[in-house]
């Protein structure tokens, strides 16, 4: 052992006889300097998803900013709520980092019990990115356009399906919210994900889904399915050919999905403006916004105020939704 190494540790054993009888470990972590070791980062959705691939775009940009290697944890399942849950339950110690999306706030009203608060249980650093919701069927359909589908809908008299990535998500809500807006109907088929859902559409087993753009670009890009609207307020640069649902004619439905970096509650103060300012410093990259806006998504940061504020807006989305299309929370 050398003289550095024993210095140190008879500095941490100092410090623990300073602590009282029983502290937690968490106190003497904050004597060390932070980060000095490995971060988590639990992403609750299905490697290969959209939120998959922005996280580990955004862990890879970061890494170098915040000073150790980001290691992503996917814990997929129940739209969301397991990784969230698990998210909740871990040690405020900047150890443990939560990928927070739309589905956080909106699983608050469609589930009866989630396992968690999003608004109480986590320490919300800020907004990264969002991505649009778009409409799509399999490139081999017959269905070109927005209006075709919803004529199609109706004369199926709600015989046709749909996918979504899980109950509560954009890509549930959001279709049932444009199926209202549109008087038509369609089944719900309930997948793991966003990947599974556009695998669905590309294999015929549904008619059509409303994946994130970050998803469904490249399949759009390959061949494999067609774009048929987007549901945001706004063409999206990417596809400037594809008209907005409003500019098919269907209104009140716009919708778009975004994320962030939250942590558990009572994550210290100076732990979450270090991880604030490394993502500041990573997404002013040119490189990082050219590797998102190729996926399909785009930087948006938001501070941690306006992010709850963000938290807020969607739970009481979610709930008008709701109401207008008859869900009872499960």
């Amino acid at each position: 052992m050398n003289d550095i190494t024993r210095r140190a540790l008879l500095r941490r054993a100092s410090l623990a006889a300073l602590l009282p009888l029983g502290a937690p470990a968490l106190a003497l972590a904050e004597q060390e300097p932070y980060p000095s070791r490995p971060i988590k980062w639990v992403v609750p959705y299905l490697a290969g998803t959209g939120p998959d691939t922005t996280t580990r775009i955004l862990a890879e940009a970061v890494t170098p900013f915040i000073g150790q290697p980001v290691v992503i944890d996917n814990r997929a399942g129940a739209a969301g709520n397991i990784g969230a849950r698990a998210g909740a339950k871990a040690a405020p110690d900047g150890y443990t980092w939560i990928y927070s999306a739309a589905p956080m706030a909106a699983n608050m009203l469609m589930y009866k019990n989630p396992g968690y608060d999003a608004l109480k249980d986590f320490r919300h650093i800020m907004r990264l990115t969002r991505s649009d919701i778009v409409v799509v069927v399999s490139a081999k359909s017959d269905i070109r356009t927005m209006q075709e589908l919803v004529a199609r809908a109706k004369a199926k008299n709600g015989q046709m399906n749909y996918a979504s990535g899980g109950v509560g998500t954009p890509s549930h809500l959001g279709v049932e919210m444009m199926l209202t807006s549109a008087h038509a109907q369609a089944m719900h088929v309930p997948y793991k994900g966003a990947s599974e859902l556009v695998n669905a559409v590309i294999g015929d087993q549904v008619t059509f889904g409303a994946p994130i753009f970050s998803v469904a670009f490249p399949l759009i890009k390959a061949g494999q399915l067609r774009a048929l609207a987007v549901a945001g307020s706004s063409r999206n640069p990417t596809l400037p050919d594809v008209p907005t649902l409003a500019e098919a004619g269907i209104k009140g439905a716009e919708l778009t999905s975004w994320g962030g970096i939250s942590v558990p509650a009572g994550t210290p103060d100076a732990v979450a403006e270090k991880i604030r300012g490394a993502f500041e410093k990573a997404l002013a990259q040119p490189q990082v916004i050219a590797l998102l806006e190729k996926q399909g998504g785009m930087v948006d940061i938001q501070d941690s105020t306006a992010y709850v504020k963000g938290f807020k807006q969607e739970m009481a989305f979610t709930e008008a939704m709701m109401k207008k299309v008859g869900l009872e929370a499960m």
